[in-house]
């Protein structure tokens, strides 16, 4: 795990597992894992088995639910992709169903997909990096809501989650400024340089369901 963080540039990615299991083994615990002292935690030395993607199923509240009606879309987090740059792309994390739109969503990008298993359980898991809303509401002029890193102590913050907390793929516009962008500029490097995003909700009628 050590030689994982390495190559991921995380090295506190056991610290962050070891949270990650205070909340699965303590749901009904006021103390979110990320906030626990890092003793009260589960220690962990186990395996870590890496995927380069996840796949989702999913389908619009506006579809009627049944397999002509689900879509499926792959999510990959891989330090090449087709020979190129990596590519990490981005996905929606459900918050509180009771909120409509994406004020019941969190938007994340996706560092890692791995398994676990401790105590004889299977955990698949995600190591997240978490964006936060810009504002109470959406753009007035786009009418999409912005986001941006959320940056704790001059690095962008990161945890891990569960697979399930997973809805579907998002997909985020860099916000532009007045600026040209220079010549040497690569389409992969966008969630790396940019200080804020829009959160596209015309990417497809789902999206446009949930995100608006």
């Amino acid at each position: 795990m050590h030689m994982l963080g390495i190559q991921i540039e995380k090295l506190e990615l056991c610290e962050l597992i070891r949270r990650f299991l205070y909340d699965q083994q303590n749901p009904d615990s006021e103390i979110l894992g990320s906030d626990a002292n890092l003793s009260d935690c589960p220690p962990f030395s186990s395996r870590v088995y890496v995927y380069p993607s996840a796949v989702v199923t999913f389908y619009a509240p506006s579809d009627v639910s049944g397999l002509g009606g689900m879509h499926r879309e792959r999510i990959c987090a891989v330090p090449s992709w087709q020979k190129g740059p990596g590519r990490y792309d981005c996905v929606y994390i459900e918050k509180d169903p009771n909120l409509e739109g994406f004020r019941g969503l969190h938007a994340a990008r996706v560092q890692l997909f791995f398994r676990i298993t401790v105590n004889g359980i299977t955990y698949p898991c995600a190591l997240l990096q978490w964006l936060i809303p810009v504002g109470d509401d959406p753009d007035e002029e786009t009418s999409m809501w912005i986001v941006k890193p959320d940056m704790r102590g001059g690095h962008w913050f990161s945890s891990v989650v569960h697979v399930d907390c997973i809805l579907r793929g998002a997909h985020l516009i860099g916000v532009s400024g007045t600026d040209f962008l220079p010549a040497e500029f690569d389409h992969s490097e966008s969630l790396d340089r940019f200080q804020a995003f829009y959160v596209n909700k015309y990417a497809d009628h789902h999206a446009h369901e949930i995100a608006f």
